[in-house]
């Protein structure tokens, strides 16, 4: 079969579905990578897949920018005339489906995370919601991140119950994210990191208001993040924000990384105070590594953490409880943590395998 798989970012296909097209092309199929290029789309070609660059404005919804999207898509997909077209992230998943469904080919979409948009209230989310309904309504397959989702967008009558199933987030490469316990004889400075783009919804700024609250009596801990700055968000914090930041000495920023493992490494802890994600990769990827986490007790967040075992959860939005939580992991003995970030692995292990979801893609296109 040839297979369109479409998303926002090269760097999100490079990261996140690398997994996905290599086990595509191995079983012999003819992978099509789209999204608009960036610095990471030369290397897809590495996985055995093409890759075919396609513009897409990422911040928020226009009528004439969205129509022609649309248009863009169709025209893609009648040039390229896949069997199964894949989406993931909300534009690919909305207009490139609503193409493909013209087109009459197969569709498989993937709902990785709600965004901004649903944990707001607003004429947007109608008509988010309602494009949502348009383009799922013919989709063979619709996965889910977790399963507040999965019910969410069932409930509200957007896609049919029938063709949904929930995967453990897009999995974690076993391999390639190797138990990697931080050693007892390490004398550096204790680090709490935060891995992510640079949003407000992330809760990156509850993370630096922790960090300068938790500095006056542990002054010797760091505070760092890494991920993209000034991103095209309506709640990108900015680099005048991040600055004010780094320069009172609450923060570290580390920029920008295509390979998080050497900076989990250096990590203590894995910190991630999100309002909402579908199934947080970042935080798959420290648990994998044996580093215990503190994340909020939110939707996709709360499934990677049995609080108390492998990390601790924290309220939404609550800088306070989760500069307690932070405080509470300082408190641990190493040798709590070391545990702690040992039960994280096993849990990856037990749910949340990359190949789980591979397993279940393969089964998908099988069976159209």
């Amino acid at each position: 079969m040839k297979i369109v798989i479409a998303l926002n970012t090269a760097w999100n296909l490079l990261n996140f579905r690398a997994g996905l097209i290599r086990a595509l092309v191995a079983e012999g199929h003819e992978v099509v990578a789209v999204a608009p290029t960036d610095a990471y789309a030369e290397q897809l070609t590495q996985l055995g897949c093409r890759f075919v660059a396609l513009p897409m404005d990422n911040q928020g919804t226009h009528p004439g920018r969205d129509g022609l999207l649309l248009w863009r898509f169709y025209r893609l997909l009648r040039r390229e005339q896949p069997d199964v077209y894949l989406g993931y992230t909300v534009k690919p998943n909305v207009y490139g489906s609503l193409a493909a469904h013209l087109l009459g080919i197969a569709v498989v979409n993937n709902i990785a995370g709600l965004g901004t948009v649903f944990i707001r209230d607003g004429w947007l989310v109608k008509l988010v919601r309602g494009l949502y309904k348009v383009a799922l309504r013919k989709s063979a397959r619709v996965f889910f991140q977790n399963s507040d989702d999965q019910i969410l967008f069932v409930s509200h009558g957007l896609v049919r119950s029938v063709v949904t199933d929930v995967l453990p987030g897009s999995g974690i490469d076993l391999t390639r994210f190797a138990y990697s316990p931080r050693k007892l004889s390490d004398e550096k400075s204790f680090r709490f990191l935060l891995i992510g783009r640079m949003l407000r919804d992330k809760g990156v700024y509850e993370f630096a208001e922790a960090a300068k609250q938790l500095r006056q009596q542990w002054p010797e801990v760091e505070f760092a993040l890494l991920g993209f700055l000034d991103v095209q968000n309506p709640t990108a914090i900015s680099r005048e924000e991040m600055a004010d930041w780094v320069n009172q000495g609450h923060v570290m920023y580390l920029g920008v990384s295509n390979d998080v493992r050497a900076q989990i490494e250096l990590a203590d802890c894995v910190v991630l105070p999100s309002y909402r994600e579908g199934t947080p990769r970042t935080l798959l990827e420290a648990a994998a590594m044996g580093r215990p986490i503190v994340t909020t007790d939110a939707v996709g967040c709360k499934e990677v953490v049995d609080d108390g075992q492998n990390g601790f959860l924290c309220k939404v939005k609550d800088v306070q409880d989760l500069a307690a939580k932070m405080q509470c992991m300082l408190e641990l003995s190493a040798e709590q943590r070391i545990e702690m970030g040992r039960r994280g692995r096993q849990k990856m292990e037990r749910e949340f395998d990359e190949r789980i979801v591979i397993d279940k893609y393969l089964a998908a296109i099988r069976a159209l």
